[in-house]
């Protein structure tokens, strides 16, 4: 319980994930934003109840998918993965990111003022990085080895846990590839969606204090879509805009 009360005390710290997709969705309709633009806040109480879920429990997630709870405080994931779900079946997104506080190992993984960026898109990495330098907002990547990471969640009685079996093993991609794992069907087959993970636990706070980190990194990021000048002479050249580049300079030649 001590745990909870720890949490609950910092809320303006845990929520900064669904604050800065908040923040940056409203900026975004401000600025004007030429594409479809969705905004889905994943939310979860994490306090002592009833209804709380207990060791042992198997959760049926909103993609189909069974998960084993061995972790009753990473529960943020698990709302996490309902929501990138929802992105893809009911949105039908086709570039999802997530921007969470989810965990402790961030920290340890890019530090206090790197966030840990997760894709399954090396060009879009690299536009993370960059538009990340260019906002202030900075992100660094992680290792994205679903091959040898995910077997971290193997469970006797579900298709997966909810929490790593070692957590000295790539424990802030682990956490990311749990999220991934309900936006895709299997890991090992090729998917269109583009997925961006972003976990920010760290930088999202000065001690006690939030930082607003996050808007500026997804409105740099985006900015290519923004009818704002400025955002879109800030914002790095997307892999779309190089493919529209490319089949321009062959039909000139």
């Amino acid at each position: 319980f001590r745990s909870k009360q720890w949490y609950q005390r910092r809320v303006a710290i845990t929520a900064g994930g669904a604050a800065g997709i908040l923040g940056a969705f409203q900026s975004a309709v401000e600025c004007g934003f030429s594409e479809n633009l969705h905004a889905v806040l994943c939310i979860a109480e994490n306090s002592v109840g009833p209804c709380a879920a207990v060791p042992d429990d198997i959760h049926i997630l909103y993609s189909g998918k069974s998960v084993e709870i061995n972790n009753t405080d990473a529960e943020g994931r698990l709302v996490l993965g309902d929501g990138v779900a929802y992105a893809r079946k009911d949105l039908n997104a086709d570039i999802v990111l997530d921007m969470c506080t989810l965990t402790g190992a961030q920290g340890i993984t890019t530090g206090q003022h790197h966030a840990a960026v997760l894709t399954n898109n090396e060009k879009w990495e690299s536009c993370a990085v960059k538009a990340g330098l260019s906002s202030g907002d900075m992100v660094f990547p992680i290792v994205y080895a679903p091959e040898v990471h995910f077997s971290e969640f193997k469970s006797s009685v579900a298709d997966m846990k909810n929490s790593v079996a070692n957590r000295s093993n790539a424990q802030c991609s682990c956490a990311g590839l749990f999220i991934g794992a309900h936006l895709f069907d299997d890991y090992f087959k090729p998917s269109p969606i583009v997925w961006i993970h972003v976990d920010m636990a760290y930088p999202v706070h000065i001690g006690e204090r939030a930082t607003g980190w996050g808007p500026a990194l997804l409105l740099t990021l985006f900015g290519r879509y923004s009818t704002s000048s400025l955002l879109s002479d800030i914002a790095p050249v997307l892999p779309a805009d190089q493919a529209s580049k490319r089949a321009k300079h062959e039909e000139m030649c």
